[in-house]
């Protein structure tokens, strides 16, 4: 099989090979694939009753907008500073 990957890409793996981390590109490759495939069968059912429980969170108004986060924090650093 013959892939071209994008310039970025090719040097991230050639400096991967390079640094030892693989044999070659062509095994950085496989194990990078390997790894992508075991993630797609991992069983991710443990989160389901998390984002149910964040999803009730934010029904009963408990979140808040990134915007007010934001101004929060920089109170908070804002204390902290003096």
């Amino acid at each position: 099989m013959t892939i071209t990957l994008p310039r970025e890409q090719q040097e991230w793996l050639e400096a991967q090979v390079k640094a030892g981390y693989y044999d070659s590109i062509e095994d950085a490759v496989a194990s990078i694939v390997a790894e992508h495939m075991q993630l797609d069968i991992d069983d991710m059912a443990w989160a389901k009753p998390l984002v149910d429980e964040a999803l009730a969170s934010l029904d009963r108004g408990e979140g808040m907008t990134l915007e007010e986060y934001r101004r929060r924090m920089d109170e908070r650093f804002g204390k902290l500073k003096r």
